[in-house]
């Protein structure tokens, strides 16, 4: 009896130690970018270009140092979505300019100009892509390196991706994209947090046939050394202004839908996407004011005014071993806004990536029938996902 007690309390501990997964810092792997003897020969008589911006390391230099410094040809900097510095807050317009430090052009993938033209792609042998994501369908470097691989599939240019772990890449949850909302916040048919890395949602995009016309790009991906899925990385540099700690990050995948909606999400604070509320919010026993600040949130919603609301850290905490999207998150900022007929924006079906969710949360239903709801579509998409996978999966 004894040893069967033993036995018991051992796979116990096995089984929380699995959901808990292992945490990993950079020290304790290798990401692709760092892995130079495995490009540096494929670089070599190279015209290359990057698109890369402040996540871009090679231990504590830019990719693009250390590549000008091993004599590597680089002719162009791609930047996307916060501009090559990662210093520009959502949505605001990336201008393309000239790097101070180097002279090389910088071409913004970002505002009215997301896919490289011809003309941009010309001269260019090589594409290197080396930026760090989090694993969310809505957050757009996937969609900047989309529509890299489309204009490289057009112009006959090489694809290169130096991958780094994804911090929400032990799980798989979410509803699935429809085609009619497609957009830059959702281009392919994936779950709300795919659980891949950006090499292997680059060989999906490219061996699924999701470019145009089923085109495929010339793709080639330098891997990381000592990660798996079941790994929780712990990010060395904020990815993005608003994602600053990694509870912001844990939460995200969650709490993003209510950017499509009539709440703050903390903008303008020292807690974005940690808290949300309105003035006249009816719950909570949380207040902030947002304010402006330059280069992170200028003019957020509600911006001077006191608003009353739910603080999520410690939700947060617990998401990163749950591993599911809250949607009871948005369900109750619904029951408790002031306006209901104005909490809705059309902005949420994009990130939602249909006009289900809305409405089901309008209908009553609960986060439970929700996500049950996805279990069919999740279940063929986990499938399809294994086909791509570089690293030993969560399951």
């Amino acid at each position: 009896m004894k040893n069967i007690c033993i036995l018991a309390f051992c796979l116990l501990s096995i089984t929380l130690f699995a959901q808990k997964g292992k945490e990993i810092f950079p020290e304790d792997i290798k990401v692709g970018a760092e892995k130079m003897e495995r490009y540096l020969p494929l670089l070599e008589g190279k015209k290359v270009a990057l698109c890369v911006n402040n996540t871009s390391m090679v231990g504590q230099v830019h990719l693009l140092d250390t590549l000008l410094s091993k004599q590597v040809q680089v002719v162009k900097i791609f930047c996307p979505e916060h501009g090559f510095r990662g210093t520009e807050e959502a949505g605001a317009k990336v201008e393309s300019t000239t790097d101070a430090k180097t002279g090389l052009p910088i071409v913004s993938l970002y505002g009215n100009n997301k896919k490289p033209t011809p003309e941009q792609m010309r001269g260019i042998d090589i594409l290197i892509f080396d930026i760090q994501d989090v694993g969310a369908r809505f957050y757009t470097y996937i969609s900047t390196l989309t529509y890299i691989m489309e204009a490289s599939a057009e112009n006959g240019n090489i694809v290169m991706v130096f991958d780094r772990p994804n911090p929400n890449g032990y799980w798989v949850d979410g509803c699935l994209l429809e085609p009619a909302y497609q957009s830059f916040v959702g281009m392919h048919a994936v779950p709300i947090n795919h659980g891949m890395t950006i090499a292997e949602y680059a060989r999906m995009v490219n061996a699924e046939g999701w470019l145009p016309g089923g085109k495929k790009c010339q793709l080639l991906w330098v891997k990381i050394d000592g990660y798996d899925h079941s790994m929780r990385y712990q990010l060395p540099i904020a990815p993005s202004p608003n994602l600053s700690t990694m509870e912001s990050i844990y939460i995200y995948p969650s709490m993003c839908l209510l950017e499509g909606t009539s709440m703050s999400l903390g903008r303008g604070t020292d807690k974005p996407f940690l808290v949300y509320g309105q003035p006249k919010f009816k719950k909570g026993d949380c207040y902030f004011t947002p304010k402006s600040i330059k280069g992170v949130s200028t003019n957020p919603p509600f911006v001077n005014q006191k608003c009353r609301g739910i603080d999520l850290t410690e939700r947060s905490k617990a998401l990163k071993d749950n591993n599911f999207i809250d949607i009871s998150i948005v369900i109750d900022a619904y029951k408790n806004c002031e306006d209901k007929t104005k909490f809705f924006t059309p902005f949420f079906s994009k990130l939602a990536g249909n006009a289900t969710l809305e409405k089901q949360i309008k209908e009553g239903k609960t986060a439970e029938e929700i996500r049950k709801s996805w279990s069919s579509d999740l279940k063929k998409f986990k499938q399809k996902r294994k086909k791509y996978l570089l690293y030993p999966d969560f399951e």
